[in-house]
């Protein structure tokens, strides 16, 4: 059963064909139940033109024997005074029941049906003599004409006739009524299963022809996840509807995976040849000291250290991040965070000139933004001819951190550039001056981690400008 159900194509034709299913019952039903309403309407209609037309001759004062009842079975009629004794009836009729009398055998002494005629004068509507009442009373039952008996409709009509009130019953046969909805019964039972299985048939295959797509996306992804090719890609159908956009949607994800894949392939590879030389410088200096103890260069395997003991925090930072750390802290003055930051650094080659007021305040890590502002200063610092501004400001919503330096500046087509991974500009400068090129990466990942942009623009009295922007807050009230 679970199989049976397992497959959205099996899901969908069953409640397709459930749905159809239900709506044909409903509205079969109330053709069936409309139709015998209109077919027992038309008989009542003839019955009472019938009744209407012999209540005329006996309204006339027509003789019993001369009223030409009509005689065949299609109108049955029969009179009967007050008392319910018969005083005229249709050639052929044998018996009928329905109106309170029996069409053969009278009974002057049995009490009337209360719905089938009245008593006469003292219910009912005051006619005078000769007068057919408006008021016409219906009822069904069965008749035996010649033999045959059958069902039908009856309708009563009351005429007054010297001292007393006489009472015409007139029926129509309902057999057209019954045959024909046991015919539309009948139909509908027979053409329902078949258009039941038309349904289904049609569903099934629609459904199968809708997901053929969905399939071949399927196929081709468990194919990318069997050969790790994360170069190929799913197939797009050419129409506009919900698989195809899946599908350019699949294409998209597997176009950010392979560009995630290649991006961390390739910071193993540059980390593995960053990592490499240090290490290997560290372990030649180690290997000549114990070879030779006077050789040993303490002061260079002491600095070698210390610049891979920073190579690797940066590697795990930006792990950290990749793997998406969210900034956890609460708010903070970014104006004495970059003062603190400012005031802790030793060994700069130029001074560091500060601008900015306290009270400019944003919300996330302490380290992370004082590891943003440590990493921008040591930029400008390699790059400053001989001065370089850090100022901090508000502007609208955001808090803005700028550090400018009088240098020769980036140039425009590579200032998207130097925020890549491992990227050096000054290819001449040697790895212990310019860095491992991660700087400017963990900078930018941080702003955007922190909700903000870190950009460069050239500065006003030239140099490089390094500008980023954070989401403010509001000030806390005393």
């Amino acid at each position: 059963m679970k199989r049976l159900f397992g497959s959205v194509r099996a899901r969908a034709t069953i409640g397709a064909t459930l749905v159809v299913a239900v709506a044909l019952i409903a509205a079969g039903t109330a053709v069936l139940l409309s139709l015998r309403s209109n077919l027992i309407q038309e008989a009542a209609a003839q019955a009472d033109a019938t009744a209407r037309q012999v209540a005329s001759k006996v309204a006339a004062r027509t003789a019993y024997e001369d009223l030409d009842l009509p005689d065949d079975e299609d109108r049955p009629v029969q009179v009967v005074d007050s008392k319910g004794r018969l005083l005229a009836v249709s050639d052929d009729l044998e018996r009928i029941s329905g109106t309170g009398t029996d069409a053969v055998r009278p009974d002057p002494g049995a009490p009337r049906d209360p719905g089938d005629g009245g008593d006469g004068d003292d219910d009912g509507e005051r006619l005078e003599a000769g007068e057919i009442s408006d008021e016409i009373q219906r009822g069904e039952g069965t008749a035996t004409v010649d033999g045959h008996t059958a069902d039908y409709r009856f309708s009563a009509v009351e005429v007054e006739n010297d001292d007393d009130r006489l009472t015409v019953w007139a029926g129509a046969p309902l057999a057209a009524e019954q045959g024909a909805v046991s015919t539309a019964q009948t139909v509908m039972l027979i053409g329902l299963p078949l258009l039941l299985v038309v349904v289904a048939g049609v569903t099934w295959g629609v459904t199968g022809r809708a997901l053929k797509p969905v399939e071949g996306i399927r196929r081709e992804m468990a194919a990318i996840t069997a050969s790790e090719d994360l170069g190929r890609r799913v197939p797009e159908p050419s129409t506009h509807d919900e698989v195809a956009r899946l599908a350019r949607t699949t294409n998209a994800t597997l176009t950010a995976l392979e560009a995630s894949v290649e991006r961390q392939r390739s910071f193993v590879a540059d980390a593995s040849h960053e990592l490499r030389s240090p290490i290997a410088s560290l372990r030649t200096q180690l290997e000549v000291g114990l070879a030779h103890p006077e050789l040993l260069d303490v002061a260079g395997a002491v600095e070698d250290t210390v610049r891979l003991q920073a190579l690797a925090a940066d590697l795990l930072l930006l792990a950290r991040l990749d793997a998406g750390e969210r900034p956890t802290g609460g708010r903070l003055d970014l104006g004495a965070l970059v003062r603190e930051e400012v005031s802790q650094r030793v060994g700069d080659r130029l001074p560091v000139t500060v601008h900015g007021r306290a009270g400019v305040e944003v919300a996330g890590s302490r380290g992370q933004l004082a590891r943003v502002v440590g990493n921008l200063v040591d930029n400008a610092q390699r790059h400053a001819a001989s001065r370089v501004e850090v100022r901090v400001r508000a502007e609208g919503p955001e808090a803005v951190v700028s550090v400018a330096d009088d240098g020769a500046g980036v140039p425009a087509p590579e200032r998207e550039r130097i925020f890549e991974r491992f990227v050096r500009l000054d290819d001449a400068r040697s790895r212990d001056d310019g860095g491992a090129g991660l700087g400017l990466a963990i900078a930018r990942d941080v702003a955007a981690r922190h909700g903000g942009t870190l950009r460069v623009r050239e500065a006003p009295e030239g140099g490089a400008l390094f500008e980023l922007r954070l989401p403010g807050v509001a000030p806390a009230r005393p």
